[in-house]
């Protein structure tokens, strides 16, 4: 049985700091790229970041980057996202999204939602002004 499992997100000060954390379990972890989504009340789920399955390509919206980074640790099935700089409208529901990824695009990241099989609950990151 295929589990992802979110977790770190919280309340924070505008300018403040988290680190969400993404276990899978039931997959064999370092053949599937992965990526964070997030969805705030009343708007579309949007792509945030996402990581080959080698970890050696990444990509992040133009909202984030420069102050979040995604990474992850195949050893430890876990991927992560640095959040640094919040600001209010960072405020959304993170979620945490894997697909398999055959051997000749290791270094292939996907953006698109429907692009995933495995989906996380998600996890609240609330930034206030």
């Amino acid at each position: 049985q295929v589990q992802v499992v979110e977790s770190g997100g919280g309340l924070v000060q505008a300018g403040g700091s988290l680190r969400l954390s993404c276990a899978a379990s039931g997959i064999n972890f370092s053949s599937y790229a992965m990526a964070w989504f997030r969805q705030a009340p009343g708007k579309e789920r949007e792509s945030v970041a996402a990581i080959s399955r080698s970890g050696s390509s990444t990509y992040y919206s133009d909202s984030v980057k420069g102050r979040f980074t995604i990474s992850r640790d195949n050893a430890k099935n876990t991927v992560y996202l640095q959040m640094n700089s919040l600001k209010p409208e960072d405020t959304a529901v993170y979620f945490c999204a894997a697909t398999r990824s055959p051997t000749y695009s290791a270094n292939r990241y996907y953006t698109e939602s429907y692009e995933y099989d495995f989906w996380g609950q998600g996890t609240q990151v609330t930034v206030s002004s």
